[in-house]
């Protein structure tokens, strides 16, 4: 392994005029075809792409220089003085993910896999797809050089967008890789880019993460050593071999050279991709976007951290940085709730789609999750505010690191910090029964299409509270001991649920039923 052996893997690479992304198939297109690319200072990832195009071959081979070979030790040693992490969220430093997956290819004798995560299952990121679509002859620089180095089987380039999906198909044949790179197309879930989950859905499995937790490079795609990475981290590798580590480190901070890519929106009235350089103030990014901070900002996604905005606008776009704001930079996102909209209703709305994504394989997710967005509703509506809070806390507490991922301890950092900084919000809501304002969703919180809803029969309903048991945190039991039925759909991912609950109903009360065409116009509208 790490022979240097590379034409199998980079491809001849054949001439392409440069066009226009290509144009989604129905129901592919979504709200990050509306965002800029915009940059701070010279580009770097996004160099060619202020215009929205695709950059083919041709035109990426005019920007980016071609990455020479490199041997396992050569590109550890690369990746170290490049000081290259992750960007997908963990920021685990690139070359200890190389050397584990060599180190286990050898002790095991297997050969080895690379791996692109592109799913981005974040509702509020859109940088990963800007690369996919726009640059994907960049994020197969840097795993083809992995996977030269690695002497790997394959590189495997995994998506939840179909447009995305066709950029990466059409770059792996203008460069005739298609005996050594494909594309899989998996379902767009929050949880479908955590590794294990990412690992079972390239197996042809269900998209989730595994009970037991497990090290992709030791196991990995079909049993072998694996070296998993987010599509931008790719990117920045081919951009840190092409420039060397000295050219790479001329912009960013001493600890954290390089460039940043985040995906701002929220309230932001220009939201787009940004690349800036890493340690720029947080407050010229929302200056350039139309963003003001307002009540407060959230950085790092849904699993990240609210900032006051006093607080954001004096802080720095850096991993240290935003850690010692209380934030997180996570996978790169920035989302300004802005003084229109409630932010403890925005919030409410972020916890049940949480809530709702889980893979409810787990207790602290089938049913801590649900308990913290339940309770957080009611602190929207200014139903028993203290006891909701305190209800929140003790949720969380049940939660945190107990879960088979990461994901009830991301939902229960994003919804602490919302009760620290909205704390004033708090406060009006528990004396004036709401703050008056309403809940605008600028938040993107969009489940699955749910297309049942639960109805009773009150003439059969005698109150025995199973519903409530079995669909914990969607019914509840109110002051009387009856149930309290949602009236907006179920959640795809609860139709089992809700079905074995009509099963058990012991008065025959509750039933199934479809949405009215009404009520999908309603959701289309």
């Amino acid at each position: 392994m790490g022979d240097g052996r590379l034409p199998a893997v980079r491809g001849r690479g054949r001439a392409r005029a440069r066009r226009p992304s290509r144009p989604a198939a129905p129901g592919e297109e979504d709200a990050v075809t509306a965002l800029a690319v915009r940059h701070v200072g010279p580009p770097r990832l996004t160099k060619g792409l202020a215009d929205g195009g695709r950059l083919d071959w041709d035109a990426h081979r005019a920007l980016h220089p071609d990455p020479r070979p490199l041997t396992t030790d050569r590109l550890v040693a690369l990746c170290e003085a490049g000081r290259l992490h992750g960007r997908g969220g963990a920021a685990f430093p690139f070359a200890r993910k190389v050397r584990a997956t060599a180190d286990s290819a050898v002790r095991r004798g297997k050969r080895t896999i690379v791996v692109v995560n592109g799913t981005e299952g974040e509702p509020g990121s859109a940088k990963d797809k800007a690369l996919l679509r726009g640059a994907p002859h960049l994020i197969l620089d840097g795993a083809a050089l992995a996977a030269t180095a690695l002497g790997s089987l394959e590189i495997i380039v995994a998506v939840t967008d179909g447009a995305a999906a066709g950029s990466v198909r059409d770059a792996i044949a203008e460069r005739d890789l298609g005996g050594r790179a494909r594309v899989v197309l998996l379902p767009e879930r929050f949880v479908t880019g955590e590794s294990g989950a990412l690992v079972r859905g390239i197996n042809g499995r269900r998209p989730i993460p595994p009970g037991r937790k497990g090290r992709a490079s030791t196991r990995g795609v079909d049993g072998l050593p694996t070296l998993l990475s987010n599509a931008e981290t790719y990117a920045q590798l081919a951009v840190l071999a092409g420039l060397g580590p000295a050219g790479y480190r001329k912009v960013g901070t001493r600890d954290e050279p390089g460039t940043v890519l985040l995906t701002v929106t929220g309230s932001a009235r220009f939201p787009a991709v940004v690349e800036t350089p890493a340690g720029a103030p947080l407050g010229h990014l929302l200056d350039l976007c139309g963003a003001r901070a307002g009540e407060g900002v959230l950085v790092g996604g849904y699993h990240g951290a609210w900032l006051t905005g006093e607080v954001a606008t004096r802080t720095v776009v850096s991993r240290a940085g935003l850690a010692e704001a209380g934030g997180a930079l996570g996978a790169g996102i920035v989302m300004p709730i802005g003084r229109g909209t409630c932010p403890l209703g925005e919030c409410a709305r972020v916890a049940g789609y949480l809530a709702a994504e889980s893979a409810g394989q787990c207790g602290p997710c089938r049913l801590g999750l649900p308990d913290v967005a339940g309770a957080l509703a009611d602190i929207a509506a200014g139903r028993g505010v203290a006891a909701a809070c305190e209800a929140v806390r003790r949720a969380v507490e049940m939660v945190v690191g107990r879960g088979a991922c990461a994901h009830p301890d991301g939902t229960a950092r994003f919804v602490l910090s919302a009760l620290e900084v909205f704390a004033g919000d708090i406060a009006r809501h528990a004396s004036d029964g709401g703050c008056g304002r309403p809940v605008l969703g600028v938040l993107p919180a969009e489940a699955e299409a749910a297309e049942l809803r639960l109805e009773v029969d009150w003439s059969r309903c005698d109150g025995h509270g199973l519903c409530a048991d079995v669909l914990r945190g969607t019914v509840r039991m109110d002051e009387y001991d009856y149930p309290v039925i949602p009236t907006e759909p179920i959640p795809a991912r609860l139709e089992a649920d809700a079905r074995r609950a009509v099963a058990i109903c012991p008065g025959l009360a509750l039933r199934l039923v479809p949405r009215t065409p009404h009520e999908k116009a309603g959701r289309a509208s």
